[in-house]
C-alpha cells in the first residue's frame, strides 16, 4: 500500500489500484524491441522513482521499482555514491543508468511501498515544456484548425507536484479543468537537435495532469495561457519516469481521466499532432534543452471546459490519470 502525506486524509485510506502497477509484469517478462533510432539512454528498461521513507521530508531518495508487489531499489542505500535525484542520475549520462540497473539487477537495499511517500520523478527541473492543440480529436472537440507547427507554452518548475498530493483550489479561479497529458523528460543536453536524433535525447516517460485555471487561460491577461496553467501544484507527475526502452511505443498508448471514478477522457496517444521527436528537435531550436527538462504533450478531448454545460473541479474531487504501461496518478482536490 502506498503512503499518502498527512495533508491527504482521503487517499491515505485508499489503496492505490492495481492498474497503476498492472504493467509491470508485461514490462519486465516481455522481450523489449530495440529499434537505434528510438534507443534511450543506457539501453535499460526500468521504473525510475524518487521518494521519502516515513518522517524523512527533506531525504529525497532515488529508486527503482522492482515490479509489482516487490518493492523499490533504494539507489543510495546500495551503493552512498549514488545521487539523491532523478535529475543528477540523469546528468550522469548512461553511466549513472548503467549503474542504477545494476542495482535493480541485484535486487538488495529494497524498501517496500508501505514504507515511502512517492514524489514527482523529477523535482525542480529547468524547465517545464507544454504543447497545446495537440490531438487530432480534441481539435475536433474545439473545432479548431490542426496547428501547422507545436503551440508551446509552459507552467513554472514550482507547479510540479507529486503523483498522489493534493490539487489546491485557488481562491483566485472559479473554472480549474483537468488535462491527462502523456509527459517525457530529456536525458541529455542539446541544441538544435535533429529529428532524426531526437529520441536519443529522451530519458523516459511518465504521466501528467495540466490543471488549468479557464478563467484565466481564456479571459483574463491578455488570453495569454502562462498564469492559468502554472498555480502551485498545477502539474502533477508520476508515478515513475519509464525509461524509454521500457516503453514499446509511446504513440500507441490508451490515455484516459477520471473524475470520481467516472471516465471524461479517454483516448489514444496515436492522436498526437507532434510526436516526441518532433517535439524535441522542434524546441530545441530556440533553447538548449538540459537533464531533467520536462515536456507535457497535450491532453485528448473530455476536459470540462468543452462540456455543455462547462463542468469544472470542486473541494473534494478525486482526479485519476492513467497511461497505459506508465501508470496511474490520483490526486484529490482541495
Amino acid at each position: 500500500m502506498i503512503w499518502f502525506p498527512s495533508s491527504s486524509p482521503f487517499l491515505r485510506q485508499m489503496r492505490l489500484p492495481l492498474r497503476a502497477f498492472h504493467t509491470f509484469r508485461s514490462l519486465f517478462s516481455q522481450k523489449q524491441t530495440t529499434n537505434p533510432q528510438r534507443r534511450g539512454l543506457g539501453g535499460a528498461a526500468m521504473r525510475l522513482v524518487q521518494f521519502c521513507r516515513h518522517g524523512d521530508r527533506g531525504g529525497i531518495r532515488v529508486g527503482v521499482e522492482l515490479g509489482e508487489g516487490l518493492g523499490v531499489v533504494d539507489l543510495k542505500a546500495f551503493d552512498p555514491t549514488m545521487p539523491s535525484t532523478v535529475r543528477e542520475l540523469l546528468e550522469m549520462g548512461d553511466q549513472g543508468l548503467e549503474r542504477a540497473q545494476r542495482a535493480m539487477t541485484c535486487g538488495q537495499s529494497v524498501v517496500e511501498h508501505s514504507d515511502i511517500w512517492l514524489l514527482s520523478p523529477v523535482l525542480a527541473p529547468e524547465k517545464v515544456v507544454c504543447v497545446g492543440i495537440n490531438y487530432r480529436d480534441h481539435c475536433l472537440e474545439q473545432n479548431v484548425p490542426i496547428p501547422n507547427e507545436p503551440v508551446i507554452f509552459n507552467k513554472f518548475p514550482s507547479a510540479i507536484t507529486g503523483p498522489y498530493d493534493d490539487i489546491t483550489l485557488p481562491s483566485e479561479s472559479q473554472e480549474v479543468d483537468w488535462e491527462v497529458e502523456l509527459a517525457f523528460v530529456i536525458g541529455r543536453r542539446g541544441k538544435h537537435i535533429k529529428e532524426e536524433d531526437a529520441l536519443s535525447y529522451v530519458a523516459g516517460f511518465t504521466v501528467a495532469n495540466d490543471f488549468s485555471a479557464r478563467d484565466w487561460q481564456m479571459k483574463r491577461n491578455g488570453n495569454q495561457w502562462l498564469l492559468g496553467k502554472t498555480f502551485d501544484s498545477f502539474c502533477p507527475l508520476g508515478p515513475a519516469l519509464v525509461t524509454t526502452d521500457a516503453v514499446q511505443d509511446p504513440h500507441n498508448l490508451g490515455i484516459r481521466c477520471l473524475v470520481n471514478g467516472e471516465t471524461v477522457q479517454s483516448s489514444n496517444t496515436d492522436q498526437m499532432i507532434f510526436k516526441t521527436a518532433t517535439l524535441v528537435a522542434w524546441v530545441s531550436k530556440f533553447v538548449t534543452l538540459t537533464p531533467g527538462d520536462v515536456f507535457l504533450t497535450g491532453t485528448p478531448p473530455g476536459v470540462g471546459v468543452f462540456r455543455t454545460p462547462p463542468v469544472f473541479l470542486k473541494k473534494g474531487d478525486v482526479v485519476e490519470c492513467q497511461i497505459d504501461q506508465l501508470g496511474s496518478i490520483i490526486n484529490r482536490v482541495v
